[in-house]
């Protein structure tokens, strides 16, 4: 009846099981939205991952009567600890049943890792970028999730803080209702800050015309505009080009709106697209036969939710209302679209401006998420 702990070696065929653990024990639960197996074995591939220029990691099982019971993965973001003088060892992409014992053998094991690297704090869930997973969900577990986010069992937490892990920082989220036009404010704000600042949204019809004109400023614009977050880890150029492939075709060009000034400089992005949970479910994880038919479907609108995967303004443009500009921009969309709801991503709960900007909308705060830190021994 003992926990065995194992190493998983980046192989696919490992890889795939410890990816493949995390579905299957959600099986038959109606809120939790798997990820692309696919995706998730490259991003634990160092062959395959840019972020592993700069980071390493160690993803390990537990075993109880040879059957998966649960995994983690220990990761060093040396970029990150180096910019902040920090020695944190971040863990993430962990899964356990609700076993003290596995649940112990599998953060000894991660923690034990971090101390032979030197590493004095454990962090988590993160991952190896911020447009990884993170944040361990600690309210709403009644809500269909997101693709963006974790979702996870209500016992996760009880036992994290079992471990004798504190909070860190919390994250929350919103769901908004669509409104059936502009709010009047808003559009006042929008108008008037597009002519004070010579600003206009521009719109593509191409993903090609989108790669060659501001894919690589699209993901600079994070970098100024994330900067000082916490544990915001900077895109590399490598790590750029390798969002731009994984992402670019997933993108619905009308959901998504691009800010410029009168040079064409890029000054706001807000990345939107519908909502591909429900074919996410339907697909569990896979891709063939007809996991792609589901998400096409759902790209193509056959779903009433948006998901704003992200908004980035330029540091100087910030708190200045461009943020009502993209709103203003996006909504006749959602609207044509017949989107009802929008799921926003995850908010620093102490970030007042971000949350400012759900003022015009009908909303409600529904989750909760929480990143826990404890001092490895």
């Amino acid at each position: 009846m003992s926990v065995e702990i194992k190493p998983i070696n980046p192989e696919k065929k490992q890889l795939k099981e410890f990816v493949k653990f995390g579905i299957e024990h959600y099986k038959g639960n109606p809120f939790y939205v798997p990820p692309l197996i696919l995706d998730d074995i490259a991003t634990l591939d160092p062959k395959k991952n840019p972020a592993f220029d700069h980071c390493e990691a160690q993803s390990f099982m537990a075993f109880k009567n040879g059957k998966a019971v649960g995994r983690i993965t220990a990761i060093i973001n040396h970029q990150v600890n180096e910019k902040n003088k920090e020695k944190n060892m971040r863990w993430g992409f962990v899964e356990f049943i609700n076993d003290n014992e596995v649940v112990d053998m599998l953060f000894d094991a991660a923690e034990k890792w971090g101390k032979e690297r030197g590493m004095k704090n454990m962090i988590g869930p993160m991952g190896f970028t911020d447009l990884d997973q993170e944040g361990m969900l600690v309210e709403g577990f009644d809500y269909l999730g997101t693709m963006p986010t974790i979702y996870n069992h209500d016992y996760y937490p009880r036992q994290i803080e079992r471990l004798g892990m504190e909070k860190a920082v919390d994250w929350i989220e919103f769901r908004l209702e669509v409104p059936d036009k502009v709010p009047d404010k808003m559009q006042k704000i929008a108008d008037l800050v597009s002519n004070r600042y010579s600003l206009r949204c521009i719109h593509f019809k191409s993903k090609k015309k989108i790669k060659e004109q501001y894919g690589h400023a699209l993901f600079e614009l994070i970098n100024e505009a994330y900067d000082g977050l916490f544990g915001f880890s900077r895109l590399t150029a490598k790590q750029i080009d390798y969002y731009i492939d994984q992402y670019l075709g997933f993108l619905r060009l009308d959901n998504l709106s691009v800010i410029v000034d009168k040079d064409d400089k890029l000054v706001g992005v807000g990345i939107t697209m519908p909502s591909l949970s429900r074919a996410l479910q339907k697909g569990k994880g896979k891709l063939f036969p007809l996991g792609w038919y589901h998400l096409l479907r759902a790209l193509g609108g056959h779903t009433d939710r948006v998901d704003l995967m992200l908004v980035a303004i330029k540091p100087e443009y910030q708190n200045k209302g461009v943020n009502a500009m993209l709103f203003a921009d996006l909504i006749p969309t959602y609207i044509r679209l017949k989107y009802k709801y929008a799921e926003t991503n995850l908010e620093l709960e102490t970030n007042n401006n971000v949350q400012k900007q759900w003022e015009y909308f009908k909303r409600i705060q529904h989750r909760r998420r929480r990143c826990y830190t404890k001092e490895i021994k």
